[in-house]
């Protein structure tokens, strides 16, 4: 079984979806994160509130302690 970061690393440039506290959630390109935290910087980053609303941004850093999960 691989262990979250090395998971983490091999998402680096792939795209992933990120599931937030609150209902919110992010589709897009893993450029980096942080090891302490875990927070994420995202580029082409699609945000959905609730599963239904799609805001484009540009590049978004996602804060790691209001992260549920990262999927690849």
């Amino acid at each position: 079984m691989d262990k979250p970061l090395k998971i983490l690393h091999s998402s680096l440039n792939k795209r992933v979806i990120v599931e937030l506290r609150g209902g919110r959630g992010y589709h897009g390109i893993l450029d980096g994160y942080d090891v302490p935290h875990m927070n994420l910087v995202l580029k082409n980053a699609e945000e959905k509130i609730e599963g239904k609303e799609n805001i484009k941004h540009g590049t978004i850093i996602v804060r790691g302690d209001n992260i549920i999960y990262v999927s690849p």
